[in-house]
């Protein structure tokens, strides 16, 4: 027979009962199901009938019942939060893996000490009153928003060794960082969107021009044509940066193993923007030394040097005529232990306090209109910082407006 606590995690976690008759062991299932599939597992485990026994050393549980202590041991097991709420709405039980995230949780208490939303509270009280799955999602406050999704069943009286009157068992889930993923990529698609349309709409009006009125003027030609290819360009950087962009997220999962001496590498990457330089009248010093073996990093060799090259054109774009950029070893921080690092100081405007956080956002400018006359896509940063963390490496930023700016690669030493 089916018991009621299989029943109430079933039902939450869905699918098909036929698919439970073909689970296997419970040892073997710990390691490899999923959530849901550990709860399956968990039911086709408590539904199988057990080996033939000597009639005189069989011990039959009355339908529906447990060997004492077994319901709260496979509950602490799951690894999906669970928590367990009385007729009364008092806290009886929460796994480990529910206190993860709902650190109030205190048993023996109402569950609104815990849980303060309205959707919540409704859930509860319509499955107390309907006996009825339901299922809600919620936010919470606390050092941040943090969104939730919660689906709950009855546990009929006698299951999972929670006493003689109904409970309720709500499966809950932390969906902040999917919440978050789908802003971030609605946001992505709309600035993309945003980007490609101004230089096209640009070109595409050059071009009617051009068939137009200015179809038998020279000079007017001339001058579109240079605005159009300026304009082309642009959409150009734009869509390599996208595809280099995605390429790095591709690989986020697959740590680099080339040994690098980082050094060689940014003397190397930076001495290639000395043209960019001159072009804007700005000193670039490389202050690494080349001739004795320097630190080695388990890295990509052309992701790093991409590193390398980004934070350098910004500082020469950006820093203005006149201004000194430097190339240099970053001194030892116990912020980062066991990490080396490349720093890459510019004496120009510097930037403010509450822009220095978002520098890494995609398609974030401080001064856009600048940023678009120097050929900028607002995605170099958002690469630097996909780079390094595939390289669980980190990028320190310290900047001071009137003095200038300090950007560090930090990079963990290859053993």
């Amino acid at each position: 027979m089916i018991r009621p606590f299989f029943l109430a995690i079933a039902a939450m976690c869905g699918g098909s009962l036929a698919l439970i008759a073909q689970s296997a062991e419970l040892s073997a299932l710990a390691v490899t199901l999923t959530t849901a599939g550990v709860a399956w597992a968990l039911g086709a485990m408590l539904m199988r009938k057990p080996e033939a026994e000597p009639e005189d050393e069989r011990k039959d549980l009355p339908a529906g019942q447990f060997p004492a202590g077994l319901g709260r041991a496979l509950l602490h097991q799951m690894p999906a939060p669970l928590i367990v709420i009385s007729e009364t709405e008092r806290l009886v039980y929460a796994n480990p893996a529910a206190l993860a995230i709902l650190p109030k949780a205190s048993l023996g208490t109402h569950y609104s000490g815990m849980i303060r939303a309205p959707a919540f509270v409704e859930a509860v009280d319509s499955i107390l009153e309907d006996r009825k799955d339901t299922q809600c999602t919620f936010t919470l406050m606390m050092e941040r928003e943090r969104f939730f999704e919660a689906r709950a069943s009855v546990l009929p009286a006698g299951a999972g060794d929670f006493g003689d009157e109904d409970h309720v068992i709500f499966q809950i889930e932390d969906r902040t960082r999917d919440k978050a993923s789908l802003q971030a990529r609605t946001d992505f698609v709309a600035n993309a969107s945003h980007e490609l349309r101004t230089p096209l709409a640009s070109i595409l009006g050059y071009i009617e021009t051009l068939q137009g009125h200015a179809k038998e003027d020279p000079e007017a030609r001339e001058l579109f044509l240079g605005i159009m290819m300026k304009q082309a360009s642009r959409m150009q950087r734009l869509v390599d940066d996208l595809m280099s962009l995605s390429r790095i997220e591709m690989n986020a999962h697959i740590r680099p193993e080339e040994r690098l001496d980082i050094h060689a590498l940014a003397a190397e990457a930076a001495h290639a923007l000395f043209p960019l330089a001159t072009q804007n009248d700005v000193i670039l010093q490389i202050e690494i030394a080349t001739d004795t073996d320097g630190p080695t990093v388990l890295g990509d060799r052309d992701q790093l040097a991409q590193v390398i090259v980004n934070l350098v054109d910004n500082a020469i774009k950006y820093g203005g005529a006149g201004q000194k950029v430097r190339v240099c070893p970053a001194e030892p921080s116990p912020k980062y232990p066991g990490q080396v690092g490349i720093s890459v100081m510019d004496t120009g405007p510097g930037i403010a306090r509450e822009n220095v956080h978002r520098l890494t956002e995609r398609f974030f400018r401080v001064n856009a209109g600048q940023s678009k006359d120097k050929g900028g896509t607002g995605l170099g940063l958002a690469i630097t910082k996909h780079i390094l963390n595939r390289h669980s490496g980190a990028l320190g930023i310290e900047s001071t407006p009137g003095v200038g700016s300090t950007f560090t690669v930090w990079l963990p030493l290859a053993e």
